[in-house]
């Protein structure tokens, strides 16, 4: 099944965000089977993000739960909150890279 997770984060909390950044990349990296896309929502360029979406992968909402909660922006508090929706590509045949 493919989710869309929306994250929401913590205000003022820029500095976790910087301090955990390569950290969240590398783990990002290590779940690529799962989270395929992932990234940081701003309202501008360059403004501080405000959030996250990723595209995932799984079996469940359970499976994606669990694992986000090991993710190192959630294990140091940037995390506010998130929503974990179910996704459907509206053309599932076409392939893309991003």
């Amino acid at each position: 099944m493919l989710f869309a997770v929306l994250f929401t984060d913590n205000p003022d909390h820029a500095q976790v965000r910087a301090d955990h950044l390569q950290a969240h990349i590398d783990w990002l990296e290590r779940h690529k089977d799962v989270i395929q896309v992932g990234g940081s929502l701003r309202r501008e360029p360059s403004e501080t993000p405000k959030g996250g979406l990723w595209i995932a992968q799984a079996d469940s909402k359970q499976t994606i739960d669990a694992l986000l909660q090991t993710d190192p922006f959630y294990l140091a508090g940037l995390r506010q909150s998130y929503e974990i929706l179910h996704w459907s590509k509206a053309n599932s045949e076409r392939q893309v890279l991003i």
